[in-house]
């Protein structure tokens, strides 16, 4: 079938809609209507081709919900109809990380990932010319329809808004999942959470679901934080002035319990290390450009502290998806306070454009506005 997708076909140039070929779904894949997606930095990384050479030609698009409308042959948890969101690591379940619970980090999906292909090594997409071109993060969903893995499709409940579900399969999961398992964050301990974006939102307002006892929020611009007051920052932190590690500390009786990077720069890292107390730790959550390097005070070790990394929230995504899902439907969790900016998929350029300025939080791409449900308009 032939549908309009956002395609990147080298750094520096515009992301163009245009219309490209699209094959049917084979054995264990599914073909979805995609009803909307949402913007991240990694898109931004991806079109600026800061995460390695010949991620190119290629649709991008990694989070995001839809319509089920067709399924290939092994494929029983979803079936045409079901709406779902959209999960940019299929685990295959039977690789050592997969094995070993962690299939955030499955070894054949990240192989794949980089390749920008499915599962099965091959790509589902083409220019009309013939060219083949690559799935973004696995999903490509910039677009009106899209192939994916079985594995890389959730169950959702058919009374949740899609332009709101949108977000769950990454900045959703990610940012609490950050939380939950790669801090595990407990009842009155302290949280910092540098980056207040589309994704740090979603790590404050885990801290807040984990009952911590103070969180700082630190970002450069006054709407973020006023937003990340509302969604349960205990106080707010202007990184363009003063020494920000010192008034961090000084808010949280000498440093935090957990530090939450979620820009992915040298200087935010390292803020980040600077502001732990003894003995707690750092999560890296922010996606880095390949050659960027972190310097830490090597003395500071025999503080005790630490610091790790956290990919997709350390989740296993199909099964804590549908647990938030739950927040959301009880009440405890919002999703569409995060959502500064809606446009049609035409759209996605003047997004990405705002990412790289620092402005606003998550845009969310109505891709089928018959679908995505009713969002704010602007």
């Amino acid at each position: 079938m032939r549908v309009r997708a956002a395609v990147l076909h080298e750094p520096g140039r515009p992301v163009l809609v245009e219309e490209v070929e699209l094959e049917p779904p084979r054995e264990r894949e599914v073909l979805v209507r995609v009803a909307a997606a949402g913007v991240c930095h990694s898109d931004v990384h991806l079109a600026d081709g800061v995460l390695g050479p010949g991620r190119w030609p290629m649709v991008l698009g990694h989070e995001g919900a839809g319509v089920v409308e067709a399924i290939g042959g092994g494929v029983t948890h979803v079936g045409p109809g079901d709406h779902v969101a959209f999960c940019f690591v299929p685990a295959c379940g039977s690789c050592r990380s997969c094995r070993a619970g962690r299939p955030n980090l499955c070894e054949p999906a990240g192989t794949r990932s980089l390749a920008g292909t499915l599962l099965d090594g091959s790509s589902r997409l083409s220019l009309p010319d013939g060219t083949v071109l690559q799935h973004g993060l696995m999903t490509a969903c910039f677009a009106e329809h899209v192939v994916v893995d079985a594995a890389a499709v959730v169950p959702l409940p058919a009374d949740l808004p899609l332009w709101q579900a949108a977000l769950l399969g990454c900045g959703v999961v990610t940012g609490i999942g950050a939380v939950r398992n790669a801090a595990r964050v407990r009842v009155g301990e302290t949280v910092c959470v540098i980056g207040c974006g589309g994704v740090g939102l979603q790590v404050v307002a885990g801290a807040r679901l984990a009952g911590a006892a103070r969180i700082v929020a630190v970002d450069r611009d006054d709407e973020k934080l006023e937003l990340a007051l509302r969604r349960g920052a205990t106080h707010a932190v202007d990184a363009r002035s003063g020494d920000v590690a010192a008034v961090v500390r000084g808010l949280t009786a000498g440093g935090v319990d957990h530090a939450f990077e979620v820009v992915g720069q040298a200087e935010t890292i390292r803020l980040a290390w600077d502001v732990l107390r003894s003995g707690a730790t750092a999560i890296v959550v922010g996606l880095a450009p390949r050659g960027v390097e972190v310097a830490l005070p090597a003395i500071e070790f025999l503080s005790e502290k630490g610091i790790k990394g956290c990919y997709y929230g350390s989740a296993n995504v199909a099964a804590e998806l549908p647990q938030l899902v739950e927040l959301v439907a009880d009440g405890r969790l919002e999703l569409a306070d995060v959502v500064s900016h809606v446009a049609s998929l035409e759209g996605v350029e003047e997004a990405l454009g705002r990412l790289r300025r620092g402005e606003g939080a998550r845009t969310v791409l109505v891709v089928d506005a018959s679908l995505a449900g009713a969002p704010p308009t602007g």
